[in-house]
């Protein structure tokens, strides 16, 4: 039966990689954004880690913690907070000096409603962020959809295809993000890791949850995005950590995700055979799809290590069990970039 404090030891039960690794990163760790989807279990994570392998180093929580669990859960776990609105003046600069930032700031949904406040968040703070730790060590989370849609058969947008800002004013502040904190480090000799995330997989959101809502609900699944990428939040979460010591300057950039193109379909029809409904889709299946080529960080991290049909399982169980929903829907087949 999965709970809430399962859920969350699982994904934050250091592997021996993490432990080794995090004896070789220098200095204090802050997490700035850290009250929200990936940042409490990242956060303890990171101090379990720490304590694992015996030695001294801060682990700081900066977020404005709207969710007072999340707040609770880090305390529990001896996570330092500074609770604070990074978008108020002065307030960066009354942050401690800390070796290793990894930036998790960032608006996605609501971005049409109020375009101005998503580029601040987006593109405006990274450059505050950027200038008061051009001396840190510098992991700054991104977006797969900065590549926008890719055809099927090519195995997925590469680090090195060209990036464009033709989906809508999100991809292009999230570009301007990257922009910034590239211009930083190009300026001030800030080493940096920009981490491409596409789809981590927490069982309380992610897509296969909300695919699994509307097979449970029997609600139309749309084929639109037919395929995706998706990785579990604690290899995620594992590879953020890692990805400190693979900071440089120039700028290390990497997709993050799980190996395989997964098929909407396949989930939604297995999902169907554990809970005894048949799926209903709309639309037609697309040549063009949001898939990432995650051979790089692969290489560099190894392999994930909880597989696709394992993901489906747990979410089943864990909507089976009452878990808790975050709200937070992905809205993967929406393809004008339109949040």
């Amino acid at each position: 039966m999965w709970t809430e404090e399962k859920l969350n030891e699982v994904m934050s039960t250091p592997s021996e990689t993490l432990v080794e690794d995090i004896k070789k990163i220098k200095g204090d760790i802050m997490i700035l954004g850290a009250g929200g989807k990936m940042g409490p279990t990242l956060a303890i994570l990171a101090k379990n880690a720490i304590k694992k392998a015996n030695i001294n180093k801060r682990v700081i929580a900066v977020s404005r913690f709207s969710d007072s669990i999340a707040r609770d859960v880090l305390e529990r776990n001896d996570v330092e907070i500074i609770a604070c609105d990074l978008m108020e003046d002065g307030v960066i600069d009354k942050l401690p000096d800390v070796e290793n930032i990894i930036y998790m700031v960032g608006r996605k949904f609501g971005t049409e409603k109020d375009v101005n406040l998503s580029w601040g968040m987006n593109a405006w703070l990274p450059v505050q962020v950027a200038e008061r730790f051009k001396d840190s060590n510098i992991l700054m989370f991104s977006t797969g959809g900065v590549y926008g849609l890719a055809p099927v058969f090519d195995g997925g947008s590469l680090e090195t295809d060209n990036i464009f800002s033709a989906s809508g004013d999100y991809v292009m502040s999230a570009i301007g993000r990257e922009r910034m904190f590239k211009f930083g480090s190009e300026k001030y000799g800030t080493k940096l890791f920009i981490y491409r995330l596409t789809y981590a997989i927490d069982l309380r959101y992610g897509v296969i949850y909300d695919i699994a809502n509307r097979v449970i609900n029997e609600e139309p699944i749309s084929l639109k995005t037919s395929l995706f990428n998706c990785i579990w939040q604690g290899d995620a979460n594992e590879i953020a950590l890692r990805g400190l010591l693979h900071a440089d300057n120039p700028a290390v950039t990497m997709n993050i995700t799980g190996p395989e193109a997964v098929s909407v379909k396949y989930v939604a029809n297995t999902i169907g055979e554990l809970v005894g409904k048949k799926p209903v889709f709309e639309g037609e299946e697309s040549v063009q799809s949001s898939i990432r080529n995650a051979g790089k960080a692969i290489e560099t991290f190894g392999y994930p290590t909880v597989a696709i049909n394992t993901l489906i399982k747990w979410t089943v169980e864990w909507i089976q069990s009452g878990g808790r929903d975050l709200g937070k829907p992905t809205h993967f087949e929406e393809r004008e970039g339109k949040y």
